[in-house]
């Protein structure tokens, strides 16, 4: 799993970090890009190679939101473990 170094606050994702190493990383990553309406439908289709960064510029999304949500994903499953 790619650890990012991002002013140290994210672990487990960073802006640079691809889709597809993003959906390796969890099970339920899929799940919170497509609540924030990326790659959820056919018309907002995103590709595995875009960068984590890329697809949140793409879509106007705040990149450090999503990167705190997908965190707390991760967090949340090693407190559950």
């Amino acid at each position: 799993m790619s650890e990012a170094k991002t002013e140290g606050v994210f672990k487990h994702f960073s802006p640079d970090m691809t889709v597809g190493e993003a959906m390796a990383a969890h099970p339920r990553v899929r799940e919170v890009f497509a609540a924030f309406h990326l790659g959820g439908c056919a018309h907002c289709s995103i590709n595995q190679y875009e960068t984590i960064g890329q697809v949140c510029a793409g879509y106007g999304v705040d990149v450090d939101v999503l990167l705190e949500t997908l965190e707390s994903l991760v967090e949340s499953s090693e407190k559950a473990e």
